[in-house]
């Protein structure tokens, strides 16, 4: 088991091990940062933004949350996108999810914990707005895993979801009204396989949405 301790020594080995590839690559990075992504992901300590896309520091723009929620009364997340867009001019924006995601568990059950309930309460509506697809998937899963299953379609809606959060927005509508170029995917990870899926929900362009929230 590691402690703080052992952190800071992997810092120094990490950045020795960069300095010897790449020379001027710190003083270079301390100059500027240009990415051109903005993520949105969960805060689960197994899914490292960086790291599963295998990028180096400087190339994404990271916002992390529990249950990657968009919400639009969380200032944070707004300010975040709203320096992305607006100001670093990122051209893609990724809200990831991930199978299995405890946020999205807890939000399917009834156990009281706190703030976080709050927190969650959009993944509830999600589903509730999906019912139908879960008796489904409940009334054809002979597996005997059917909660797990159900968990892995709601992480998959929320992302969804998410992503019509996003492009709800007024900094990401405003961006498209200037025509800057900027698309938001919605991705899902496995932590099975260490693999990412595209969910095919990408929208570029206001006139993707309904009439009613452009």
């Amino acid at each position: 088991m590691t402690n703080s301790k052992d952190l800071l020594t992997n810092n120094r080995a990490w950045s020795g091990s960069i300095k010897q590839k790449v020379p001027d690559f710190f003083p270079s990075l301390a100059k500027q940062q240009t990415p051109n992504y903005l993520w949105i992901g969960c805060s689960d300590s197994r899914v490292p933004p960086n790291t599963l896309v295998d990028v180096m520091p400087g190339e994404l723009f990271v916002h992390r949350n529990i249950a990657n929620l968009v919400m639009h009364t969380d200032l944070n997340l707004l300010s975040v996108l709203e320096y992305a867009v607006e100001i670093l001019k990122v051209k893609e924006i990724i809200i990831c999810g991930h199978y299995g995601c405890g946020g999205v568990r807890a939000a399917m059950g009834q156990n009281r914990r706190g703030l976080i309930d709050h927190w969650l309460r959009s993944i509830k509506d999600t589903y509730l707005q999906h019912r139908a697809q879960f008796e489904a998937l409940t009334q054809n899963n002979h597996d005997g895993d059917t909660e797990d299953a159900q968990v892995n379609l709601l992480c998959e809606l929320n992302v969804i979801q998410q992503v019509q959060n996003l492009c709800h927005t007024s900094i990401v509508q405003n961006a498209w009204q200037n025509n800057q170029s900027l698309k938001v995917h919605g991705w899902i990870y496995n932590l099975e396989d260490g693999l990412l899926k595209d969910l095919e929900t990408t929208i570029d362009s206001q006139e993707r949405l309904d009439r009613l929230y452009q």
